[in-house]
């Protein structure tokens, strides 16, 4: 085979795997993220999550490291899933996942397993959506590092916004705990209540509250995310790993 079509043919494999390599990173994901190979993905409540990671290098919020290890994020034999601060080599590792497919407007319940309310001041459990710091729905447990202050608040980013945030005690009885978040284009309806019920006593409902306010997040490409961390990095006030189980998740 002479030269000339040796390189005419070598020319035409690569015009190939241009177009080939295009065509794929072209192709619509229904809403899920492409995500590497190397990330690890768990399967949580009949979805699809991926393990949060910051490698070796601080990340917000904090800034705190975070790791996919299965020290840090793990599915047990009951298929609930853990969350946990561990340290390693004198450092603090923190936890997180991500839903893989948006969902928009609905409502998100979390069926805690763990007494949230106990934990340590400078740790935060969080159960929110995310687009970005300004289109973003939390429930948060934190003291934010002030020992006798309330362990819960429901928040629409930006929080610092007058009336976008209400803070309260959870003061469980148990280690069961239902907490919500009903999101609609024109309000946000949030509950937290004893057990594992959408239907509590009256004497079981701890928190109300909905928000009609102007800074209701539009549907965008949001994802839900759970997550255990560590206020502005500073290690637990306790130096003791902490746990945040939650035993389900419904999005209905």
């Amino acid at each position: 085979m002479s030269i000339l079509i040796k390189s005419a043919l070598n020319l035409l494999l690569s015009l190939l795997l241009v177009i080939g390599l295009t065509c794929c990173s072209d192709a619509q994901n229904d809403g899920i993220d492409i995500i590497p190979s190397t990330t690890r993905i768990i399967n949580f409540s009949g979805y699809e999550w991926v393990v949060r990671t910051s490698e070796e290098a601080k990340q917000g919020p904090g800034p705190n490291l975070f790791s996919d290890s299965e020290d840090n994020v793990w599915v047990d034999n009951q298929g609930r899933l853990h969350l946990k601060i561990t340290q390693k080599a004198g450092n603090w590792y923190c936890s997180g996942v991500t839903l893989r497919r948006t969902q928009g407007y609905k409502k998100y319940v979390f069926y805690v397993a763990s007494r949230v309310d106990q934990l340590d001041e400078n740790v935060v459990g969080g159960l929110f959506t995310y687009k970005n710091d300004t289109e973003e729905i939390d429930i948060e447990f934190s003291k934010w590092s002030i020992s006798g202050n309330q362990s819960s608040q429901f928040a629409i980013q930006p929080s610092d916004k007058v009336g976008n945030k209400t803070r309260y005690d959870l003061n469980l009885k148990s280690d069961l705990s239902t907490h919500f978040f009903n999101w609609q284009s024109n309000s946000i309806e949030f509950a937290s209540y004893h057990g594992h019920t959408l239907e509590p006593k009256a004497e079981d409902i701890i928190k109300t509250w909905t928000y009609t306010g102007s800074h209701i997040p539009p549907e965008n490409d949001e994802r839900l995310k759970l997550n255990l961390w560590l206020f502005r990095g500073n290690a637990p006030s306790n130096n003791l790993p902490a746990e945040m189980i939650i035993d389900h998740v419904e999005i209905l």
